[in-house]
């Protein structure tokens, strides 16, 4: 079961609302997840991110891998530039 990290949509029309999610690769992308890390809200002027930066961590110590897409959000927090 490989496990991603990756973005849910949520929200209404036109007005996408994003959760970042861990969740097995085969799930749909709105539907089962493991656990909710964070959240990204890209309507917001500049685009308003927040995550768990430790459960992060700790799943993708477990072998969970990040999509191109989170793995952008979380660089450009500077999630990579503190971990080792």
């Amino acid at each position: 079961m490989p496990v991603k990290i990756r973005l849910a949509r949520h929200g209404a029309k036109k007005r996408p609302l994003y959760r970042i999610v861990v969740a097995d690769s085969e799930s749909p992308r709105d539907g089962r997840f493991l656990e909710i890390v964070g959240t990204y809200n890209p309507l917001k002027d500049p685009a308003e991110i927040s995550f768990k930066q430790e459960r992060v961590q700790y799943w993708m110590e477990q072998g969970a891998k990040p999509t191109d897409t989170v793995k952008s959000i979380l660089k450009k927090e500077g999630f990579f530039a503190n971990a080792s």
